[in-house]
């Protein structure tokens, strides 16, 4: 490449000097010899040109690949699988195109996304649950190894050029800063380009992006889906403009459906009375779509409705409002994103590509229940391990679903979302990890219209996409051994509605929760009989009771055959133990809170003081920061201070929960953030001018620790120059985290705020601001 510029960049000059010299020189047998000379060059140049490597470029008529990829979006909750939303965009593709009703994921996102992206099954690159839980065991430790790369790299290898947009979660957030290491980035798995939010959800109105490695600044916007609608219109444009022949691959993640359910106000007016008939009324109405569409066998019988949920009947007046207003709002939202999907689609169709792109749309698991038996206004309480009160919710029934609120439904709808299968996400069940599954492709699928029903895993969609593109798995990737996919193909079913399953067998294992499907059939069991709520519950493996059910006949699992069947359990059992050490499966184990609080320990060990500079310590994960949660600290600054300043020191967290330390109105102010309003708040006298200490000071409260899970608390204290001017004790205090997608900041608060004094800003700090010390005390 050096030889080729300097080849590029020495012609002209070389010409140039020749043509001086024609100037000053008339003879003509200078003028013969330089013409000589002239060709001598260019045959030089041309021969050199001819020699240039050739930039690899994908097999002729290599199709695009877009992947829609839902969040949290169950099998029921699409119009062409019986839903009872409209997603007239997603429908036209399912109408010209294919739908798989025996799709499955890993029933939790982040190891689905990364199940999707390497074709592998998910402890075997060591993505066995979310992330966040990480621990050092091969299958849980988040690191995908390099023997495992994504179908993103293969195909930028072949000359694909990728783009990645939206939710992108399988990265650990102790690894989202500025330094990475970007091991686990989108640039790292094949991505050219990325826009993306690097946590489990997003405040859809306020979101935290990342372009490519670069923190995006503070902004509001209309909704994020939009956005990444926007984005990937600008993207695909672009790229078509400049190689029309050059395929493309998008990966378009949005975070929908994912809590906080956020929707555009219109959109939310339109499904107002909607779902005023109750989630068992619409598991009945769902179904009998299900069965007319073809989705759903017609002998399928609905699974039972789960002890834990209570029939819609039994609710009170306000119950039922409450639960049908969370109801409306994740409909207005899915709605609206769909929408979004549907502008893609036009563009591609405006620029003559629709027919050439492999567009694929499903989702990372079930329905997701855990929002618990009241739903939530901030879906914080559930990941400290707590319920929300009803009362708490029905204080925010007006301003459900706008930018003030971080909600999630009652799991009952979340049910209603699976029918008609049992349980939710999280759990092995259908009701878990079976989704809807869109194929379209005009250039490479001649059915339409038609339902797939051959038994697949998302981890068969990138060898998919593989043998659509043309591209074999390299056996090497950089000098390094491949694993084989653990996926298969679905192609020999796209117009071939008979042909019999590709794969035999698929193992499954999510906190506990197991299960193994061979040729039919499926033993499963529910680790504990652990609802997802219920993050803090534990027990012996061997407790658990395991169900047989014969899928091939039985759809929704709705008859359990372990007492008629002892031998065919004994046998699938005795077959999830082979899958289970041939994957990395063991040792497992089932405290999530601890698994989730573990995460800082390791990363920090012993280390007692952390120095942030301004103005460089922003947009840092909270699982990268400073781990204060449950330990005496203090956090200092030394400011010069004017008089006039105002602003974030520093600040961790958000709307949902947090910390922050700020100046206002001349006083230093420290307030803690907790659930349902609870502030506890601290302010100085007016501050002096001149070089100022100013520290926050936290001493846990031993005595309250005694061995149950129960929220932090203790007593702060505020100094200005060594004195103390003011203190409190914090009764409650989170346990886990803050929030899944708030950072730590200094300097500002980006995202939302802790504190309602100074929101709708991130309150960038006026004055000159060196640094801020967090040390640990105890």
């Amino acid at each position: 490449m050096k030889i080729k510029l300097n080849l590029i960049l020495f012609v002209p000059i070389l010409f140039f000097l020749i043509g001086c010299s024609e100037s000053q020189q008339n003879s003509e047998s200078e003028k013969e010899s330089q013409v000589e000379f002239k060709g001598k060059i260019a045959k030089t140049y041309e021969e050199s040109v001819e020699a240039w490597p050739e930039k690899k470029r994908p097999p002729k008529d290599a199709p695009n690949v877009i992947i829609f990829l839902l969040d949290d979006v169950g099998f029921a909750q699409v119009g062409s699988f019986g839903g009872l939303i409209e997603t007239p965009n997603i429908d036209q593709l399912a109408d010209n195109g294919l739908r798989y009703n025996n799709f499955h994921t890993t029933a939790l996102c982040s190891p689905s996304r990364a199940t999707l992206m390497a074709g592998r099954n998910p402890h075997m690159i060591g993505l066995g649950s979310h992330a966040l839980t990480a621990m050092g065991f091969p299958g849980y430790n988040a690191i995908v190894p390099p023997s495992a790369k994504s179908v993103a790299n293969y195909l930028e290898e072949e000359g694909y050029v990728n783009y990645a947009l939206g939710k992108w979660d399988h990265t650990p957030l102790y690894e989202v800063s500025q330094v990475g290491p970007f091991d686990r980035w989108p640039s790292d798995e094949g991505f050219a380009h990325a826009y993306t939010f690097m946590a489990a959800d997003v405040h859809q109105f306020i979101p935290v992006m990342w372009d490519d490695h670069h923190p995006e600044p503070y902004r509001k916007a209309d909704h994020l889906d939009k956005d990444l609608a926007d984005r990937a219109i600008e993207w695909i444009t672009g790229h078509k403009s400049l190689d029309k022949d050059l395929p493309f691959m998008m990966l378009w993640a949005s975070g929908s459906m994912h809590s906080p359910h956020h929707a555009p106000d219109e959109y939310i007016a339109k499904y107002k009375g909607k779902f005023d008939m109750g989630w068992d009324k619409a598991r009945e109405m769902i179904l009998e779509n299900q069965k007319k569409l073809g989705v759903a066998p017609g002998n399928t019988k609905l699974s039972a409705r789960i002890a834990e949920i209570p029939a819609w009947d039994s609710l009170n007046d306000d119950e039922k409002k409450m639960y049908a207003k969370q109801m409306e709002v994740f409909a207005a939202q899915m709605d609206h994103v769909d929408h979004q999907i549907g502008r893609v689609i036009e563009t591609l169709k405006r620029i003559g590509e629709f027919d050439n792109t492999l567009i694929m749309v499903t989702a990372d698991n079930g329905a997701s229940g855990e929002g618990g038996l009241a739903g939530t206004f901030n879906e914080t309480y559930v990941l400290n391990g707590m319920q929300t009160p009803f009362d708490a919710n029905m204080r925010n029934y007006d301003n459900w679903g706008q930018w003030d609120s971080y909600p999630h439904y009652h799991a009952g709808w979340a049910m209603a979302g699976n029918t008609p299968f049992p349980y939710f996400k999280q759990s092995e069940h259908r009701g878990g990890q079976q989704d809807a599954l869109v194929v379209h492709w005009p250039n490479g699928i001649k059915s339409k219209g038609e339902v797939r029903s051959q038994y697949h895993h998302i981890s068969d969609i990138a060898p998919t996409i593989m043998e659509a593109v043309g591209v074999e798995r390299p056996d090497e990737y950089h000098g390094i051994e491949q694993q084989p996919f653990t996926g298969v193909s679905m192609n020999y079913s796209f117009d071939n509605a008979d042909a019999p399953n590709a794969k035999k067998r698929q193992y499954y294992e999510m906190f506990g929760n197991r299960a193994i499907w061979v040729d039919g059939w499926k033993a499963v069991t529910l680790h504990a009989n652990r609802m997802p709520w219920d993050v803090n519950l534990v027990a012996p493996f061997e407790d658990d009771v395991w169900e047989l059910y014969h899928v091939a006949e039985d759809f929704s699992e709705s008859k359990d055959l372990a007492e008629e069947f002892p031998e065919k359990l004994e046998e699938l059992k005795k077959i999830f133990e082979e899958e289970a050490w041939a994957n990395q499966v063991y040792p497992m184990y089932d405290d999530m809170l601890a698994r989730l609080n573990a995460v800082n320990y390791v990363l920090f060990g012993d280390k007692k003081e952390f120095t942030y500079y301004a103005p460089g310590a922003v947009r840092i994960a909270e699982k990268a920061s400073v781990p204060v949660k449950g330990r005496s600290h203090k956090i200092e600054t030394t400011i010069d201070l004017k008089g006039d300043e105002k602003g974030v020191i520093v600040a961790c967290g958000g709307m949902t929960g947090g910390y922050t330390m700020y100046i206002k109105g001349g006083k230093l102010h420290f307030d803690y953030n907790f659930l349902d309003g609870v502030h506890y708040h601290l302010t100085s006298p007016k501050l002096p001018t001149g070089q100022t200490d100013l520290k926050f000071n936290f001493i846990l409260d031993r005595s309250k620790i005694d061995g149950t899970l129960k929220p932090w608390s203790g007593t702060g204290e505020l100094y200005v120059n060594g004195e103390k001017v003011d203190e409190d004790y914090f009764e409650m205090m989170h346990i886990s985290t803050y929030s899944l997608a708030e950072t730590f900041d200094v300097g500002m608060d980006s995202g939302t705020q802790v504190d309602k004094d100074y929101e709708g800003d991130p309150f960038t700090f006026t004055g000159i601001l060196d640094r801020v010390i967090i040390t640990l005390t105890d």
